[in-house]
């Protein structure tokens, strides 16, 4: 790195390269001026002016360059510091004995077992930004009453090892670190399935973090516009890594967050300047890229990029030069210089001009190499978090600068490699103890023991004494809330009981459902309704009115249609979540209100209706985060199959969600044909989640087609929900031939078609089946083996109870074909499976089910081709069969 000593130019990130000064006394004298305004009137008059400035300018067509950005330095001036009340020698040596127990379990970890893994490195680079929070400002209590704390998943060793201090986590339980199956252990990231008592949110997955945080904070705001839940000062808190934020999903709802005012919500961005790889900007900085992001989506952007030993260093440069060798480094060298001892940084940094020598003349090596990022001074990271805490009407993002592997010398200090050290040999771990001052002799340090200081002395009375005052202890995850009743199938959907029902789709049956249910009582304020941006195509427009669409500062226009009964109203106090034409936010406000029993002690009811095609395929990674987060609700894939939504084509039919649903633990899914099936469905998942308060949420597919809705055969409900029920039985005469045709979704009134035709036309005994969940019948299956292996016992399935013997099964469904196969493992007849696989494409229904092969004729010849292959039928049958068939006329669509 060079510099011009003469100093004619000046780059940085807050401005492009400038010329020369021409008249470098004026220049003075603004400048001279503008400080005096600082210092004499304040902070306030000097931003106004500078506001004023800047609209002059644009008035006269001179734009101010990178507005966005400011120079590299931190933003809260050591000046205008909140008073630290802590006691900061007893801080720093909490600090250390968790970072070394952090360091030890992972350690301890894979000298058992080298293949487990684990993370040091990140952990070292964010334990103060921790510290401070949950020694000053992470506030705990009852559900309801606690902040939420999102914490950076490859740090969870130090939230272990603090847990370990507080009493919370045994020395048993930090020894099986990632060895969860023997029970009391630790699971590698924050996973609230896996430790359902202690982490609130699993923040694994890259990116889901932050999009969920910002939906978590919203969604306080939304109970307490809705009366719900009282205005409170809980705040979310969400810690992340700097590589990161180059996930889409991190940086989707920043605007959502500024415009509506989330000022309880702080992002906290380690910026250790690295991924697992290199540098995450190696020929930039990222957080002058991420202030400038985050400042034009609105938010109030911390900088914490100098700890305090850069204070007097600053104060004392008044030409700029130290700061211009700042704004010139990028991070790939900042990297580099992480790397380095004392005497390297005089010589590589500071000796790039005379005067920077000159600056830091007064330090020794040793003091040069203590000099501090931002992100490891607990007075820089307490003043953000203050200036955060009072920042009203934004949210903050803090970027706090850090040192990837901060501590662990030539061993992992701002190493390419730091990310993936697991192992540390006796002389690192030696040098680990010295660098943090670790009261461990030689052999506790390279055993790499634990350490646990009595309960009276005086950083563990300092530890309990800090927690109590804010409350308690974080992360602390409840599972209960209070229990609603919800009501029966009776009261929310008679009409599906209707032998006469006119023809609907089961989209429409289910708003309609919706809707009673949404006037029903205590359940109906509870109900959180959920759309991207189709709630029109979906039918559910006459919800708008009634319900209103939440929006924290009411409706500011009269809409276009404000004199129609079904007119778009927004309002403080709405129920319905419109998020736009964003499926990870949808996803990320149904995550909110499905946890609700868990952080607000509510029992929520969120309704999250889209296209089927847009839900698992496209957002299936936030599903499965809220799995794991427990959450509970309805999503409803509306025009769902690959045939059913007549002409969209490729891209909007769906064929394959309801096999990716059955790969999620709890997801609880079906495929209803029927209103009635539906209605079923319904009921029992309100019992299960609201009553029961079962950790499971349901997946149900719905189609546009409107057909005749058949009611329910007595009694049959039970075996709705075990996935299958007979729908109807057409006989013959005696030693007819017999065949089994089982239909789920829009596809079973080809199925019905298909078995009129067999019994008409060759005098078949077909019995029709209905099948609502292939998962839900695998799972049964699956148990009632895995009971049997394990010698608990035999039980028939409710497979083999409904389809026993010989008697060849004909499938027929608009998914592909893995779904009705996963239950042919466990079905002893001839089974042949008809499904949509392929590519979808643009049509009419009757058009792609012939192309596909699941519309009647396909069904009748598949039926008739197993009983030839059993010598029930001569083949001759087919061919006529085919010729029949062929020249039958096609109803209409």
């Amino acid at each position: 790195m060079t510099m011009d000593a003469g100093l004619t130019c000046l780059r940085t990130e807050a401005a492009p390269l400038l010329p020369a000064d021409v008249d470098p006394e004026e220049t003075t004298e603004w400048l001279d001026a503008f400080d005096g305004v600082v210092r004499h009137v304040g902070v306030a008059r000097a931003r106004y002016l500078l506001y004023r400035l800047i609209g002059q300018g644009l008035r006269h067509g001179i734009e101010p360059a990178a507005a966005m950005r400011t120079v590299y330095r931190n933003s809260v001036h050591h000046s205008q510091q909140a008073p630290f009340t802590g006691d900061l020698q007893l801080e720093s040596e909490l600090a250390a004995l968790v970072r070394w127990n952090a360091l030890a379990m992972v350690v301890q970890a894979n000298r058992q077992e080298g293949s487990l893994g684990g993370h040091i490195a990140s952990y070292t680079s964010a334990a103060d930004l921790f510290e401070v929070g949950f020694n000053h400002f992470f506030r705990a209590g009852p559900s309801g009453s606690a902040d939420l704390v999102f914490f950076q998943a490859h740090s969870a060793p130090g939230v272990y090892a603090r847990a370990f201090l507080e009493g919370r986590l045994s020395e048993r339980q930090l020894a099986n670190y990632r060895r969860e199956v023997g029970g009391d252990g630790l699971c590698s990231y924050p996973h609230p399935w896996s430790m359902p008592d202690f982490w609130q949110f699993p923040t694994g997955s890259m990116g889901l973090g932050p999009i969920t945080a910002i939906h978590q904070a919203r969604f306080m705001r939304y109970l307490q516009h809705r009366g719900l839940a009282e205005a409170s000062e809980r705040r979310v808190w969400g810690f992340f890594g700097d590589g990161e934020m180059d996930e889409p999903e991190s940086l989707a709802a920043l605007g959502l967050a500024a415009r509506e005012g989330l000022g309880n919500l702080t992002f906290v961005i380690n910026c250790n300047l690295q991924r697992l790889d290199g540098p995450v900007r190696g020929n930039g900085k990222v957080i002058q890229e991420l202030e400038g992001v985050f400042r034009a989506a609105g938010w109030n952007v911390l900088k914490v990029i100098w700890g305090s030993e850069w204070d007097a260093l600053l104060d004392q440069d008044p030409q700029g030069l130290l700061q211009q060798c700042l704004e010139l480094a990028v991070d790939g060298e900042y990297q580099s210089l992480s790397t380095l001892d004392g005497a390297a940084l005089r010589k590589r940094f500071f000796g790039q001009h005379p005067q920077l020598l000159q600056l830091v003349a007064h330090l020794d090596d040793r003091q040069l190499e203590r000099m501090r990022r931002g992100g490891h001074d607990p007075l820089k990271i307490h003043a953000a978090y203050s200036a955060a805490v009072a920042c009203q009407g934004r949210p903050t993002v803090i970027l706090a600068k850090t040192e990837k592997g901060h501590g662990m010398g030539r061993w992992g200090q701002g190493k390419m490699t730091s990310h993936q050290q697991k192992q540390l040999d006796d002389e690192a771990l030696l040098a680990f103890r010295d660098r943090f001052a670790l009261p461990l002799s030689d052999d506790d340090a390279r055993s790499a023991r634990l350490f646990k200081p009595p309960a009276d002395s005086a950083p563990m009375r300092y530890l309990q004494a800090r927690r109590q005052a804010l409350g308690g202890y974080l992360p602390s995850r409840s599972s209960q809330a209070p229990k609603l009743t919800p009501p029966l199938a009776d009261s929310f959907a008679a009409f599906a009981r209707q032998v006469e029902s006119k023809p609907m789709s089961t989209t429409l049956a289910f708003v309609r459902m919706l809707g009673a249910l949404l006037r029903s009582a205590p359940l109906g304020e509870r109900i959180v309704p959920i759309v991207a941006d189709e709630a029109r195509t979906f039918g559910m427009a006459n919800l708008f009115h009634k319900h209103g669409i939440y929006a924290p500062a009411g409706q500011l226009y009269a809409p276009e249609d404000q004199d129609s009964i079904v007119s778009y109203r927004e309002a403080q106090d709405g129920q319905i979540l419109e998020e736009g034409i964003t499926e990870a936010g949808a996803m990320a406000a149904w995550i909110a209100a499905g946890t609700a029993y868990s952080n607000h002690g509510l029992a929520m009811l969120p309704v999250y209706i889209f296209y089927s095609m847009f839900g698992f395929q496209r957002v299936a990674d936030l599903i499965w985060a809220a799995a794991d987060q427990r959450s509970r609700g309805f999503l409803i894939g509306a025009t769902s199959g690959r045939t059913t939504l007549a002409g969209e084509g490729l891209q909007h039919q769906d064929g394959s969600s309801l096999l990716v649903a059955s790969t999620v633990p709890n997801c609880v899914t079906y495929d209803p044909a029927f209103a009635g099936e539906l209605a079923v469905i319904v009921e029992n998942g309100l019992q299960r989640m609201l009553q029961a308060q079962e950790d499971v949420f349901y997946y149900l597919t719905v189609t546009n087609e409107n057909y005749q809705q058949r009611p329910l055969p007595a009694g049959a409900e039970s075996d709705v929900l075990k996935g299958m029920y007979l729908l109807e039985n057409h006989d013959a005469s005696a030693g007819a031939p017999e065949v089994r045709l089982l239909g789920s979704g829009a596809i079973l009134n080809e199925v019905l078609e298909a078995a009129e035709e067999l019994n008409a036309s060759w005098g078949i005994k077909v019995q029709v089946w209905s099948v609502t969940s292939f998962s839900e019948l695998e799972r049964d299956a699956r148990s009632a083996e895995q009971a049997r292996l394990t010698g608990e016992g035999r039980r028939p399935t409710h497979v083999q109870r409904c389809l026993p013997g010989a008697v060849p099964v004909i499938v027929a469904t608009d998914y592909v074909r893995a779904w009705p196969q996963l239950i042919a493992p466990y079905v002893q007849a001839p089974f042949r499976v008809l499904g949509t696989d392929g590519f979808g494409r643009s049509d009419t229904r009757r058009t792609l089910r012939r192309v596909f092969e699941v519309d009647r004729q396909a069904i009748c010849l598949s039926a008739l081709q197993a009983l030839v292959d059993q010598g029930h039928l001569d083949s001759s049958v087919l061919s006529e069969a085919r010729t029949r068939l062929a020249g039958a006329e096609e109803p209409a669509d």
